[in-house]
């Protein structure tokens, strides 16, 4: 097992990174820049996060190939980005393990990460904890007669969820009863989303603009970070298909301190007193994805991990040693942190390969011809500049190819948010690959 070691100053770590996408690379880029990482792994990781630390090709829900690399790297600490290894229970089988048990790892225990593994868990424990939520009921094949006369009382639109975990597809807003009758059925008796659809959540549509709030708890303390609003929709406008994130924004405009009041008194703290009184071991993020409706926060949906692409605006306006806070966070001392925020603007701006979120080419060599220019390469630095996090992107013979969907997300800061956006999609449209596509309209609703 290893141990930690003093440099002259502070504690330093060996790092290991669990994703491979922007989200990781955005994790690689800000954990880089702390003393108290001594070396950085990053597992399987992307052509970007290669810039920052070792990757290492191996499966992460496979435990016993990522235990294999903690001991042989002498790792101290596990960044977990996704959630898939979460909700599988790697932080109860680290635990659980001689060699493992004092390493320290972000992320809930199995039971805590049931918050987004499974929708009806959520529900129940928003229910118990009266923190506010959509109505809901939930169905399997054991009622499904009866949860298809509960759809055709229901008012329009109705929403459908796959309880467990669909990839980000398991969620389906239905405009009437046919569309939803006929999808309850594939979830249910037709296996729509496998595993994941055999409980099915319904509940009430919301109306109202969404907000992405991220806290770190140490599961008795915990610290707010810089919110974020995300784009979902393929086509501007919000308009097409939904996707794991176009782009987006932070901060975000009508969180001001008076509705943030409410969601801390409202959301943040019962969910953290709920975890505590359900005795769930709980050191890690919770990400609160919220709807304003009629000027109250509501919940949509909780997530065990942070978000993407919102970690590649939330990291680049945190001030604080991410490390350090992980490192407090461990020795449930989170209190004695306070955040530090950066003033300016961020966007970030996805680009994706050609017919994604539906088929797409992978392989595709990817030109960055904004490297050419001295003045486009410098990275973000006191709150004004650029900087590009790789998420579907791999290396083959030295040159850069697609490996996604999601191809790679250019992050920007400004003192205005319109400048930000402009930033952002100056050095997008000096990337080429065949097929390219982005959203010209990120943040276009809070820009005058």
């Amino acid at each position: 097992m290893p141990i930690l070691f003093q440099s002259s100053k502070k504690i330093v770590l060996k790092i290991l990174i669990l994703g491979s996408g922007g989200r990781e690379h955005a994790f690689s880029w800000k954990i880089s820049q702390s003393e108290l990482c001594s070396r950085l792994f990053i597992a399987p990781g992307n052509a970007g996060t290669a810039e920052f630390g070792e990757n290492i090709s191996i499966d992460i829900n496979d435990f016993n190939s990522v235990k294999n690399i903690c001991i042989s790297k002498d790792i101290e600490m596990v960044v977990v980005g996704p959630e898939e290894p979460l909700v599988k229970g790697i932080y109860d089988f680290f635990k659980n393990d001689e060699d493992l048990k004092n390493i320290i790892i972000t992320g809930p225990s199995k039971e805590g990460a049931q918050l987004e593994g499974s929708k009806a868990f959520a529900k129940r424990f928003m229910e118990k904890y009266q923190i506010p939520t959509a109505k809901y009921k939930e169905f399997d094949a054991s009622n499904f007669s009866e949860g298809l006369k509960y759809i055709q009382n229901h008012s329009l639109p109705i929403v459908l969820k796959a309880d467990g975990l669909a990839s980000g597809k398991g969620v389906i807003i239905c405009q009437n009863y046919v569309e939803a009758l006929s999808e309850f059925e594939l979830m249910i008796q037709q296996s729509k989303f496998g595993e994941a659809g055999k409980k099915v959540v319904v509940e009430e549509f919301l109306e109202g603009i969404e907000l992405s709030v991220f806290v770190l708890t140490d599961g008795k303390n915990y610290v707010t970070l810089p919110e974020a609003k995300d784009y979902k929709k393929i086509g501007e406008g919000d308009k097409g298909l939904n996707t794991g994130g176009m782009g987006a924004i932070s901060p975000v405009a009508f969180a001001t301190e008076h509705f943030m009041k409410k969601v801390t008194g409202q959301i943040i703290e019962p969910t953290i007193k709920g975890l505590k009184i359900e005795g769930i071991d709980y050191k890690g993020f919770i990400f609160f994805g919220l709807i304003k409706v009629n000027e109250e926060p509501m919940v949509i949906e909780y997530n065990c991990r942070m978000g993407d692409p919102e970690t590649e605006v939330v990291l680049v306006r945190l001030k604080n040693d991410l490390v350090e806070l992980f490192i407090d966070m461990n020795q449930e001392k989170l209190d004695k942190q306070k955040i530090e925020v950066e003033k300016n603007n961020a966007v970030t701006i996805v680009a994706v390969s050609g017919g994604y979120p539906e088929e797409y080419k992978k392989g595709l060599q990817i030109d960055f011809l904004y490297l050419e220019n001295p003045e486009a390469r410098k990275h973000i630095d006191d709150g004004i500049g650029t900087m590009v996090f790789h998420a579907g992107t791999k290396y083959v013979d030295d040159k850069i190819v697609t490996n996604g969907g999601r191809v790679l997300a250019v992050s920007a800061m400004a003192e205005g948010l319109g400048d930000a956006i402009e930033l952002s999609k100056t050095i997008l449209e000096q990337i080429r690959f065949d097929g390219i596509y982005f959203r010209g309209d990120i943040g276009y609703e809070f820009v005058d």
